[in-house]
């Protein structure tokens, strides 16, 4: 265990280009002293590590890293070139910014260098020029010259593996790629197959090469997150505007952003009317018009017209930073199937390099068979066995997808959350906000003395600051009415009722009628008026105190999309409630109008008794606002808070839809299946041609140049599959499978829940 001395240390990691090279530098880092917690991010290039500097200092760690053949540096720092002979040449990593910069700016910094300025690319070059130059040899010359040539060509190729290979053993890691490769070259140099032995080494270098790349595509997706934001602003300083470094900016500064500019930071806008396109952080096309005391984010674009916008957030913490925090953070949230495959890993390598050996000596030691030719099957099954391709086709398709759904404003917080997304058979939606606009309107103003202005003036009193949308709207309709509230004290809110305030001396509660009718002050008439009120569609909440002052309606519609999104979760076979505190009649009316179940008068408490009930039979998703409804999100399979740009509790949920849209559940839950479709292809693709390829090998059909290409061919494979996802369109057709429901099938019900 680490003492107190314990702190978090984190570093950039270059050169991690699948699931054995993360592997790598975790066994490296595991086995010192002092260290807990090694989390390794393959797409982030991300190691983090707590760390007892009173046993291991951070240099230490970094050796350790450089000793496995990676380069490493702080976050913010330029990774250092890793030593021995996969070492990057100078320049090949950019400029980087200060050591006080943050993780964000830096993963907008980072670049790749080309291919042929990397180690593995020089290896491909190099060994590609001593292929050739022995080929031309043996065309030319022939006999031992060419075998010489055949033979140098192998050695020097193969040479900067077996010193991975052996530094990887040092650090107790003796089965990796690098000590198979290195066994099979010699091995085939042993029994005298030169050329195959050369030619391997080769396409070993073109297959790692070809890794690095899709590795790298698929980090660009996150990387072009963190470019959204622009560099500079135009800082606004009286009469005087400077343009500034857009990380400097501080909160309280105004800046300009003129039509075609992107918005530097998350702000308030002071002044200008203009279109504001948010599709860069939302997803959304349609360009949303900003008026002054609107909120915008860093990285929109202003369309038409100047705006002074007021910055509201540091950059390090604006909206496109925590986006791609999160999506960073998300990958270290692993899948419980790729936890599996990385366990499954550990045993297949040690049990295919038994199986080789076996090939190799028992037909020659039990049936007298020719040593050469099954030392060479051997060999073949020590290529093919490699699990590269195994261990990254869970986080390969992970990253893509994660960097896929933030690019539309869908926010999941790593595999687990992806693979329990698709397994969702019922959603239970909120209602105010999820299901409905959350911009209730007053409707109807019933005082029993027929003075409606001092009705409205209790109930603004009452509400004043309220946080809940129905208060809001009753002093909107105060205001809009020019009737000023009174002075409140003592105001305390009724979860899930209403609430309740000292006004003029008197207590006074705005709420739910059932507060009235507990009170004894809902007579026959009031009580009457109030179901007619619900009947179509409105919420009424009661205006008293010792005597009911009268009732206030108001409405909230349901959002456009809103019944096409439960048709979609119903053709993908999954079903939906909607959980209210809302009276029964309005609750009836809404869901009747929206086509789903509903649940109605439940207090917070009561919407997790039902949560709990919902899960025990069904995989349930919960979409609310991700604060008052926190506990329902959390015992929910999936927790997933709907809401728009800063005001989203990215923090709360197990996911998050960055854009007011109830169609996005839906495409959710699509890109979940996909996702998971897509990682069982992977599986089949790396397991299937592996086992093709053991069987051929045996049996004497396929040989070395084939094992090689069967072992690299499937990782690239099953990462270009992977990278399709960054294409994808989640709020495309709806994609059927993934849960226990089936498309077509009775979509299940709340009722049928519990």
């Amino acid at each position: 265990m680490a003492g107190d001395t314990a702190t978090l240390h984190e570093w950039r990691v270059t050169g991690m280009d699948c699931g054995s090279c993360a592997a790598k530098v975790r066994g490296a880092v595991e086995i010192l002293p002092g260290v807990e917690d090694v989390d390794v991010a393959l797409m982030a290039e991300r190691l983090r590590v707590t760390l007892d500097d009173s046993r291991t200092s951070t240099e230490r760690v970094e050796s350790a890293v450089r000793a496995v053949g990676f380069g490493i540096a702080p976050r913010g720092a330029a990774p250092e070139k890793p030593e021995g002979a996969f070492v990057l040449p100078e320049g090949a990593f950019p400029d980087a910014p200060s050591p006080d910069a943050d993780p964000v700016a830096d993963e907008a910094s980072a670049t790749d260098p080309a291919w042929h300025a990397t180690a593995k690319g020089r290896l491909v070059i190099g060994t590609g020029l001593l292929l050739a130059i022995a080929w031309t040899i043996q065309l030319t010359v022939g006999g031992t010259a060419a075998h010489l040539a055949f033979t140098l060509a192998t050695l020097i190729g193969v040479a900067p593996v077996a010193l991975r290979a052996a530094r990887m053993a040092r650090v107790r890691m003796p089965f990796t790629i690098e000590m198979l490769m290195s066994v099979a070259a010699c091995g085939a140099l042993v029994i005298g197959a030169v050329q195959e032995a050369a030619l391997v080494v080769f396409l070993f270098a073109v297959g790692e090469t070809l890794e690095g790349l899709a590795a790298g595509k698929a980090r660009d997706g996150i990387r072009a997150l963190a470019r959204l934001v622009p560099t500079t602003a135009r800082l606004v300083e009286g009469a005087h505007i400077t343009e500034v470094a857009a990380a400097r900016l501080r909160i309280g500064q105004v800046v300009q952003v003129r039509p075609g500019d992107r918005v530097p930071a998350d702000g308030t806008v002071l002044d200008g009317t203009s279109g504001v396109d948010e599709s860069p952080v939302t997803g959304e096309s349609v360009p949303r018009l900003k008026e002054p005391g609107a909120d915008v984010f860093a990285g929109s674009i202003n369309t038409e017209a100047e705006l002074r916008i007021r910055v509201t957030r540091a950059a390090e913490d604006n909206t496109i930073a925590r986006i791609v925090r999160l999506v960073q953070e998300a990958e270290s949230a692993r899948a419980p199937t790729e936890r599996f495959i990385d366990r499954f890993s550990r045993s297949y390598m040690p049990a295919v390099v038994g199986l080789a050996l076996l090939v190799a000596v028992v037909p020659p030691l039990a049936v007298g068979a020719a040593w050469d030719t099954w030392v060479y099957r051997g060999l073949a099954l020590l290529l093919i066995g490699c699990p590269c391709a195994l261990v990254i086709s869970v986080p390969a398709s992970i990253a893509s997808a994660l960097s896929t759904g933030a690019r539309h404003g869908l926010l999941m917080k790593g595999g687990a959350v992806i693979e329990e997304a698709a397994r969702t058979t019922c959603v239970a939606f909120d209602k105010t906000g999820t299901l409905t606009e959350g911009r209730p309107r007053v409707t109807d103003i019933d005082a029993g003395d027929g003075d409606t202005g001092a009705l409205l003036r209790l109930a603004a009193s009452v509400e004043m600051g309220a946080s809940h949308p129905l208060g809001r709207a009753i002093v909107a309709r105060a205001r809009t009415d020019g009737v000023a509230p009174a002075p409140a004290e003592d105001s305390r809110a009724i979860p899930g009722l209403g609430a309740t305030a000292d006004v003029h001396g008197m207590r006074i509660t705005v709420g739910a009628p059932r507060l009235a009718a507990e009170a004894g002050l809902l007579d026959d008439a009031t009580a009457n008026r109030i179901a007619a009120l619900e009947a179509e569609g409105k919420t009424v909440v009661t205006v008293f105190g010792t005597r009911l002052h009268g009732i206030i309606a108001l409405r909230d519609s349901p959002r456009q999309d809103a019944a096409e999104a439960i048709g979609r979760l119903r053709g993908m076979g999954v079903g939906s409630v909607m959980l209210t505190g809302d009276n029964p009649a309005t609750a009836a009316s809404i869901a009747g109008e929206l086509g789903l179940d509903h649940r109605a008068g439940l207090l917070p408490e009561d919407k997790v008794a039902t949560i709990r009930e919902l899960t025990a039979s069904h995989r349930v998703m919960m979409v609310g606002d991700g604060i008052n409804d926190a506990p329902a999100l959390a015992l929910a399979q999936v927790g997933v808070a709907m809401g728009s740009g800063t005001d989203v509790a990215l923090e709360t949920a197990d996911a998050a839809i960055l854009r007011n849209r109830v169609a996005d559940v839906p495409a959710q839950l699509r890109l979940a299946r996909t996702t998971m479709a897509n990682i069982r292809q992977n599986v089949a693709i790396a397991l299937g041609l592996k086992g093709v390829f053991l069987v051929t090998t045996i049996f004497g059909v396929t040989g070395l140049w084939i094992a090689i290409l069967a072992d690299t061919g499937a990782t690239v494979l099953v990462t270009l599959n992977a990278l399709r996802l960054l294409r994808f369109d989640p709020g495309g057709a709806p994609a059927t499978g993934g849960g226990r429901a089936r498309a077509g099938a009775p979509a299940p019900s709340a009722t049928e829940a519990a």
